[in-house]
């Protein structure tokens, strides 16, 4: 169920307010596009600065306007344990498919601290992809204590943001080859695909969710010639996007698009002039625009 290209889905607001009918447009637009499964309210879906009742309203949304045609993997991460398994709980009572779990940020729990975290999510009885991403939790789950949490039956992937392909090979040995694994960083999803990854949960696939797709669909089925003819095309977007803050780059070229307005919650801001001629290139160079 859980491969191949899934966005990690923008949350629209338009004056501050989210956006409910360009959200609604945005889940069929990906849908249409051919993307594999949708990931909302993630560090994409500015999940920082939504309220609890906004992350619950977008995941239940996103949910209802899927309905069944692709999977969601909801945003449920937390430095907080309790307030995780919350998240996890709500998202499995609307009827989401997996939860994606952040590995704790800023209070940097030891590997035990995050068996225990990652065991209380999934005592709840929903899937669970682990989101490893050091680069901004600072804390990195190593593959012998990912290997642990693979025994629990509801611990069943991970979103792999280390940017070391070379982890999808040690993660196999501790977790076994039926552990899924998604890249989180778009830029080497080739690679990572390549050492025998399933896929990518992406912040370009907002903007170029079609190329995304067939890219993925290439990867999977090992025809790596045409995956690099993808790669070629879209690598300029994956480094424009992430110029700045991946969730301005996605959200104005997005407006490029006429798909969202490209309005981001502070402290974020939207692109400098520099980065969205940036954007604008990339864009030309993939053919999404003239």
């Amino acid at each position: 169920m859980f491969k191949g290209s899934m966005p990690a889905l923008v949350t629209p607001f338009s004056n501050g307010q989210l956006d409910i009918d360009t959200l609604k447009k945005l889940v069929a637009w990906h849908v249409d596009q051919g993307s594999h499964g949708l990931v909302p309210v993630g560090t994409t879906g500015e999940s920082p600065t939504l309220s609890h009742a906004e992350h619950d309203q977008v995941v239940e949304i996103v949910v209802n306007e899927a309905a069944g045609r692709i999977p969601v993997i909801a945003g449920a991460g937390s430095n907080n344990t309790v307030e995780t398994v919350r998240l996890v709980k709500k998202a499995k009572e609307v009827g989401a498919d997996a939860a994606l779990v952040v590995t704790p940020y800023y209070n940097k729990p030891t590997q035990r601290g995050l068996l225990g975290h990652f065991h209380a999510a999934a005592d709840c009885g929903l899937p669970i992809i682990i989101y490893n991403i050091p680069g901004r939790s600072i804390v990195d789950m190593t593959p012998a204590t990912m290997g642990e949490l693979a025994k629990h039956e509801m611990i069943i992937g991970v979103k792999d943001a280390t940017g070391d392909v070379t982890r999808v090979s040690k993660q196999r040995r501790s977790c076994g080859t039926d552990f899924v694994q998604l890249s989180g960083e778009d830029a080497s999803a080739i690679g990572f695909n390549a050492q025998g990854g399933q896929g990518c949960i992406s912040v370009t696939a907002n903007v170029a969710p079609k190329l995304c797709s067939e890219f993925q669909e290439a990867t999977l089925r090992g025809d790596y010639s045409t995956a690099l003819e993808y790669q070629d095309k879209l690598m300029p977007l994956h480094e424009a996007i992430f110029t700045e803050p991946g969730v301005a780059g996605a959200k104005y070229g997005l407006s490029l698009l006429g798909m969202c307005r490209d309005e981001v919650r502070s402290p974020l801001t939207g692109l400098d002039e520099n980065t969205r001629l940036l954007m604008k290139d990339a864009m030309r160079h993939a053919g999404l625009i003239n």
